[in-house]
């Protein structure tokens, strides 16, 4: 695990939004700087629909108990305790120290501080990968995935939430109101209203459903799912891993 660093404000919120390194480093200060209230933001702009939703997905990794698994993105650990729970072996990844460090406080102990793109796991050591809406905040998706899919063993399974958008209607108003709008003032008032007015900025950053599935394929997977929660409010994407992809072998570490 690297060294800590000295925390940092959240960088301001830029039009338009950072891309590769620049990406990479304010997604990083961003999540140290409101780690200390982030479940409690999450609680409040979920309605506690976000626990629901991550249960969901461990549902659809559809592995059994006793699994070893990976939770990329893991934060603060919601996922991590969740999976432990239900009998699986768990590491949690994240970029952010602040965020594992939150994590470790609140019984997620088993977690390091990585990139996505450069994971500290064996080829093929791991039978499932699970995150909760971490994708978009991946300096490099495609990389990512490609990096997924070498530590996961022939047949693992990955599961990953991210946010949606419902159908035209309703709800998808409601939830433009919300998401756009309300948000950032509930982060705001709660933790940091820059960091918050990023969140809904970033779904720009996730392919649309067939983007998503054509890179899952790339990187060697197939059985690609994808399961809308809420009426679309979020999603969660499954598939199979096949093999590893073309410039991924070779790279164990």
């Amino acid at each position: 695990m690297t060294a800590r660093r000295s925390r940092t404000a959240t960088p301001p919120v830029v039009d338009p939004l950072p891309t590769g390194a620049a990406k990479r480093a304010a997604v990083r200060d961003m999540f140290d700087a409101i780690a200390p209230r982030y479940d409690l933001v999450n609680r409040v702009m979920t309605g506690g629909l976000d626990q629901r939703w991550r249960r969901r997905t461990l549902d659809a990794l559809a592995l059994p108990s006793g699994s070893r698994l990976v939770d990329l993105g893991s934060g603060t650990g919601d996922l991590v305790r969740l999976a432990r729970r239900a009998g699986h072996r768990v590491v949690g990844v994240d970029l952010s120290w602040e965020m594992l460090a939150r994590g470790r406080a609140r019984g997620a102990p088993v977690a390091v501080q990585a990139d996505a793109e450069l994971l500290p796991i064996a080829d093929g050591s791991v039978d499932g990968v699970v995150s909760g809406f971490a994708l978009r905040n991946l300096r490099d998706l495609a990389a990512a995935l490609a990096e997924v899919a070498r530590v996961l063993r022939p047949g693992g399974r990955v599961a990953l939430l991210e946010v949606a958008e419902p159908e035209p209607g309703p709800l998808r108003l409601g939830f433009g109101l919300w998401f756009d709008h309300v948000v950032p003032r509930i982060g705001g008032l709660l933790s940091d209203r820059d960091a918050y007015r990023y969140l809904p900025r970033s779904v720009a950053y996730l392919p649309d459903e067939a983007g998503l599935r054509r890179l899952l394929q790339q990187s060697g997977f197939s059985t690609v799912g994808r399961r809308l929660l809420h009426g679309g409010l979020s999603q969660v994407i499954t598939a199979t891993r096949t093999g590893l992809p073309a410039d991924a072998t070779g790279r164990g570490r």
